[in-house]
Order: C-alpha cells, then sequence, then structure tokens
C-alpha cells in the first residue's frame, strides 16, 4: 500500500519542467448535448481561456507545486498578447514564448456536453511553427525534466535530444499527429505516455496490454504508456517485463478537456521530483481525475493537496498482465 507521504512535495526548491507545444486561445461552450446535424446549437455557459496540450501541462504543473516554462509559438497579434498574459497570469514562464510575424495565433471552437465529453475545431496557422529555435543542452540544464507535445515537432526534437544530452528526463506527449511527426520524435524520448488513440493508430491494435507491448517493442529504449481515459493508463514494467494496468478513479465527468494535459503535467512534475513510477502514474491518474469534475478545460486542475487528500482514499491495486508473443 502507498503511503499518504509518498505524494507530498519534496523539500528543497521546486523542481523545474519545461513544456514545449501548443498554445491556444480556446473558446468553450457548455451544451445539453453534441450536435448530430446542422443547425443551430444554443450554449448555457462558456469560457475563453489559453491553453493546449503544452500550455495545459504547464499549468499543472505549476497547480502541483512545481516551477512551469512554457516554449510556444503565437502569432504577433491580439491574440497572441491574450494568450501570453493569461498563461502569465496562470503562473506559468512564458519568457521562452516565440511571436510568428506574419503567422495568425490558434484558436478553437470547443463544445463540451452534459456528459463531459467534447467537439473540439482548432485552427492552426500552416506557418506557426515553421520556425525553429536553437536548442541545447545548455539551454536545458537550468530544468529537471522537460516534456514535449506533436504541435511544434522541429522545436521539440530538438529539446527532446537536449535533454537527453543533459542527462534530464525527455518526455513526450504521444498524442495524435501528422504522419511521421511521433516516429520522429520518439527515438529522442526517455518517456513516452500515449493517448489511446494515438497508440491504437501507431500500433494498429486495439487490445491495450497488445497495444503497449507493440509499442514498447517498437521503442524499446523509452518508458512506454498509454492512456485510456475511463478505462484507466497501462504502462509497461521493464522489471517484470509485465504490462501494468491502474484503473481510472471514479469521478462524475462535467468536462474531460485538458484531462489529458493535466495527467501529463502531474507525471512530467512527479518524474522530475523522482517519485517511483506507480506512485508516478496514481498522482497524474488522480490529478486528470479531479480534473474531469470542473468545467473549463485546464482551469480544472487540482493542487497538490487535493489531489493528496483523494489519494489518501483511493486504494485500487494495480493489476499485471504477462505478454503474449506478439
Amino acid at each position: 500500500m502507498t503511503t499518504s507521504t509518498a505524494f507530498e512535495q519534496p523539500p528543497g526548491l521546486a523542481r523545474r519542467v519545461l513544456c514545449v507545444g501548443a498554445a491556444v486561445m480556446d473558446t468553450q461552450f457548455r451544451v445539453r448535448s453534441l450536435p448530430t446535424g446542422q443547425g443551430k446549437i444554443l450554449p448555457y455557459d462558456m469560457l475563453q481561456i489559453a491553453e493546449g496540450m503544452a500550455s495545459s501541462a504547464a499549468f499543472a504543473v505549476a497547480r502541483l507545486g512545481g516551477h512551469a516554462s512554457l516554449w510556444g509559438a503565437v502569432g504577433n497579434d491580439a491574440t497572441g498578447d491574450r494568450i501570453i498574459a493569461d498563461l502569465s497570469e496562470s503562473g506559468i514562464d512564458t519568457s521562452g514564448m516565440l511571436r510568428v510575424e506574419g503567422a495568425r495565433s490558434a484558436i478553437s471552437t470547443i463544445l463540451v456536453d452534459d456528459q463531459g465529453e467534447r467537439l473540439i475545431v482548432p485552427f492552426y496557422d500552416a506557418g506557426l511553427h515553421e520556425t525553429v529555435k536553437p536548442v541545447t543542452a545548455e539551454d536545458i540544464s537550468s530544468f529537471d525534466a522537460v516534456l514535449v507535445d506533436v504541435r511544434w515537432p522541429k522545436v521539440a526534437l530538438r529539446t527532446l535530444l537536449g535533454a537527453r544530452e543533459a542527462g534530464k528526463p525527455a518526455i513526450l506527449d504521444g498524442d495524435v499527429a501528422s504522419d511521421g511527426v511521433i516516429e520522429m520524435l520518439a527515438p529522442a524520448a526517455s518517456h513516452i505516455v500515449f493517448s489511446q488513440p494515438a497508440a491504437e493508430r501507431l500500433s494498429g491494435a486495439a487490445e491495450l496490454v497488445k497495444v503497449v507491448g507493440l509499442l514498447k517493442r517498437k521503442f524499446e529504449h523509452a518508458f512506454i504508456s498509454v492512456t485510456a481515459g475511463e478505462n484507466g493508463c497501462f504502462w509497461f514494467d521493464a522489471l517484470t517485463g509485465e504490462v501494468f494496468h491502474l484503473a481510472a478513479p471514479k469521478v462524475r465527468a462535467v468536462d474531460t478537456l485538458a484531462a489529458g494535459d493535466i495527467f501529463h503535467g502531474a507525471f512530467a512534475l512527479a518524474t522530475a521530483e523522482g517519485m517511483p513510477i506507480e506512485e508516478t502514474m496514481r498522482f497524474a491518474s488522480m490529478a486528470a481525475a479531479l480534473k474531469c469534475q470542473v468545467f473549463g478545460g485546464r482551469t480544472g486542475a487540482p493542487n497538490r493537496a487535493e489531489v493528496g487528500d483523494a489519494l489518501r482514499d483511493w486504494d485500487v491495486g494495480v493489476s499485471r498482465s504477462a505478454l503474449l508473443p506478439l
């Protein structure tokens, strides 16, 4: 049984996590049900907020007691101003953000229904992530871990390589991406946490224990995990050669938007803190589950005390599955 102190913030300075990737201005509408055809739908709540995979993960790091820095690209426009201001006011160091002349900042419209499911319509200017900034091991040396998503792949790759050279955890958010992006980034990562859709697409399989095994065979050098929403998370244990499964905490989902990003941010911070892997997965799973109880994307990210309190009451065990020949 995990002790309650396993999830407490370690003494000393807050661990520093660099997040690299998406920064988007979201307009979120809350609706009774998602549309099934053409017509007009009337929301009963709305929120505008800057987020995106890396941005929401950085917010989770800050909420959980870490020092979060974000490298992302926005246009040199009013939307870019608002994105940077919003994220800065949320406790994220945005000094490494890039303003791209001639490109529009990313925006998205999101519908969230009463079951917590969502419909997302994102827009990324084709020129927004074409710029490549230099990244060296020295640039990474002040961080305790890096986390990259798939939205700015050229800089993500340089960041992962810099982290590996600096001897720091190099974590990839393996979400659905354009063809070849994950294959380009994964060899440079020390840890890969896939979303279920991306994992199934990349492995060509649907049974999640088999999916994890196939991905571990493909990327033998890295820690491999798959997050599966309400079905929990799976990971390959290098010591036993088994796939471990942790069921998801039972919550009433109000809004699943950004839950995966909160998982990744919590995972990155726990990894930076040196938390053992099972405790890391519990910590990240609970942070993501608690977020799902609140409408508003990343704004529902819990703080450290809230996660710790919930974990003390959660005694779900981890199951193990031996891999069959693949």
